[in-house]
């Protein structure tokens, strides 16, 4: 069954809200999210910012144990124009280095072109609160003649937390939040551990565009219109995020320091690999060190987010074969 969503309140953490939608397993549901600061498609201030989250959706029959498993079928900005930040955070560079920059621009205001499927700097402004087009001066220099093809892709979303946890939708965790990875894009599928019944799905801070890690600590935030499917894998325990895309399986850990992101995130892969694929212990583990892949989701918030991957021609090139 489909469902149309229309929410009238957000929330600004995971966790055991009152449900605002039940849907069943291989239902879809088309939705809206407003940006990472609170503004509707129209650009009005439909509630505080700090990625706001649309939901949560009760999924009946999931239980504690069991996966979620989440379809991106459609994910596209609803208006023409979303904002970013203009400096790359500290924690990124040297901390010895200062940047010199040449004016005191701290926003900019991104003009997205459907048409083209394309952003390009329209504006720069110089209040961290002005996000909207026409708030600030035209874009010059060098900037003036970059355009970026659209990634669009939710930067924060994920279930409901273990433990009557509320967990910041500035940060991650096992059961997802704001991991911010631009791979997680339309066609994509999302496996999420459930810790509670109805899993209590959540989806927000809708992405343009963003370069790996959000090292700004913003991608092109927009609003979005949101389509997607469940399906609950009952008695599928995992640990970690996962998710698979037509090229490649991918596993997702969150955590600070950096290194221990990669630590979940790896074993997560050899899980995935062994209970999915069928690979001895052995054959993961030497498979992993000449062919895994890494990328980097976010590297700005209060708990990073490395993504491990791994090609699904190779496996295929093996005879590995996904269970059923």
């Amino acid at each position: 069954m489909h469902h149309d969503f229309t929410p009238n309140h957000y929330h600004n953490t995971l966790g055991t809200h009152e449900p605002v939608l039940s849907i069943k397993s291989e239902d879809s549901v088309s939705t809206t999210t407003v940006d990472a600061g609170g503004k509707d498609k129209d650009g009005n201030q439909a509630t505080e910012g700090g990625n706001p989250q649309t939901g949560p959706f009760y999924v009946e029959g999931a239980k504690p144990g069991d996966t979620l498993a989440v379809r991106w079928d459609h994910l596209m900005p609803n208006r023409a124009w979303g904002h970013t930040s203009a400096r790359i955070a500290p924690n990124v560079l040297d901390p010895g280095y200062v940047p010199k920059f040449d004016d005191d621009t701290l926003r900019v205001i991104w003009s997205i072109d459907f048409d083209n499927h394309t952003a390009s700097p329209a504006e720069v402004c110089t209040d961290r609160g002005q996000t909207t087009l026409g708030d600030g001066k035209p874009v010059d220099g060098l900037l003036a003649n970059l355009t970026l093809p659209l990634n669009p892709h939710s930067g924060c979303f994920g279930v409901a937390p273990p433990r009557g946890q509320a967990i910041s939708t500035a940060t991650s965790a096992s059961n997802g939040g704001n991991m911010d990875y631009n791979g997680f894009v339309q066609g994509v599928t999302m496996y999420l551990p459930v810790y509670v019944d109805g899993a209590l799905f959540h989806v927000g801070d809708g992405h343009a565009l963003q370069g790996d890690g959000e090292i700004v600590g913003t991608g092109i935030e927009i609003s979005f219109d949101v389509t997607f499917t469940v399906e609950v894998l009952s008695r599928r325990t995992i640990h970690w995020p996962r998710a698979e895309s037509d090229t490649h399986i991918m596993a997702a850990g969150n955590a600070r320091p950096l290194d221990q992101c990669v630590e979940h995130a790896s074993t997560e892969m050899i899980r995935y690999l062994e209970e999915d694929y069928g690979l001895t212990t052995r054959e993961a583990h030497v498979l992993m060190g000449e062919a895994v892949e890494y990328d980097m989701g976010n590297m700005f918030d209060p708990a990073y987010t490395m993504v491990c991957k791994m090609s699904k021609s190779v496996l295929e090139q093996m005879g590995a074969k996904k269970s059923a």
